[in-house]
């Protein structure tokens, strides 16, 4: 490597659901001239807007997002392709000399972008056949609750409905006899490639939660059913990932007749609840972190301003 070669710099802003980070994020991305590369596994995700509380198209307009509408609902999309988009894209800024801030609540891309994906054992397709038959069997339900009795940690990190992420973390433990999450936390990373500084936004629980409530009733009143009913009628299947993510899930069963309206906006407010007291318990172990309420821009600047001069 050069020994000129400065490696880029990322503003990593991150935080639970309904904290801000969009709204600080452009601000400060506005005034620097810098761009934004989403952080979010739901925003990957073409025509599912109101729901992943993607940025507008006026939003995109005044500050240039990348990593969002990337693929389709029925396409596939994980980590590893979001490492690829976002390397990508933090070349190019870099070369262009703009400031880079990464924004999202989606842990594991942030940790997996500034520190590596963790190698796990191969694929071991008849276990994976085996925990697909209980979960068509029994349900997803069931399958969370095995993990949860095995493996507390993995459990604690894994939302129940993410089929795919806890059959491999049972997968791991069968096969390595131990935790997926100890398995990370054993995994060294390699060479990092950025400097990264981190701001996380913090909220009090109340606060927070009345801005849960609030962002749910706003998805409701700016048209989120009108937005399945479209994904459904357009042929998209309702067990397809993303429409079993939160939120989107409960309108679903709306739109079945399987709820009421108030009985759908009361479970999506408690599992976006529920959601955002997982993201973080994540966040709250990193250490290197700098927290600040969301409001306080100016503290946001300066720590900014003395990373990006330093």
């Amino acid at each position: 490597m050069c020994a000129n070669f400065k490696k880029p710099r990322l503003i990593v802003i991150l935080g639970p659901t309904a904290a801000g980070k969009t709204a600080a994020a452009m601000a400060l991305a506005r005034e620097s001239g810098g761009e934004i590369v989403s952080a979010d596994s739901m925003q990957v995700y073409r025509f599912l807007d109101i729901g992943t509380a993607k940025p507008t198209l006026e939003e995109q307009f005044l500050v240039r997002h990348h990593a969002i509408d990337v693929v389709n609902p029925d396409e596939q999309f994980n980590a590893a392709m979001f490492i690829r988009l976002a390397h990508e894209a933090i070349g190019k800024l870099n070369d262009a000399g703009k400031p880079i801030f990464v924004v999202g609540g989606t842990g594991l891309y942030i940790k997996a972008l500034l520190g590596g994906l963790f190698e796990g054992p191969d694929a071991d397709e008849d276990l994976r056949r085996s925990y697909r038959q209980e979960f068509k069997q029994f349900g997803e339900t069931y399958l969370y609750e095995k993990l949860k009795k095995r493996d507390e940690l993995a459990a604690a990190q894994i939302d129940r409905n993410d089929i795919p992420r806890i059959i491999r973390a049972l997968e791991v433990l069968d096969l390595c006899g131990i935790s997926i999450v100890e398995k990370q936390n054993a995994h060294r990373f390699g060479d990092k490639l950025y400097d990264v500084i981190k701001i996380g936004l913090t909220v009090e629980r109340a606060e927070l939660y009345k801005r849960i409530d609030h962002r749910t009733e706003k998805m409701l009143e700016d048209g989120i059913v009108e937005e399945v009913e479209r994904l459904l009628s357009s042929g998209y299947r309702e067990n397809l990932k993303p429409l079993q993510a939160l939120g989107y899930k409960h309108i679903v069963r709306l739109i079945k007749g399987s709820c009421n309206p108030a009985d759908a906006t009361r479970m999506i407010k408690r599992d976006t609840r529920h959601f955002a007291k997982r993201q973080m318990t994540w966040f709250g172990r990193e250490r290197d972190i700098e927290w600040v309420a969301p409001s306080d821009l100016d503290a946001m600047r300066r720590r900014i301003d003395q990373f990006l001069s330093a």
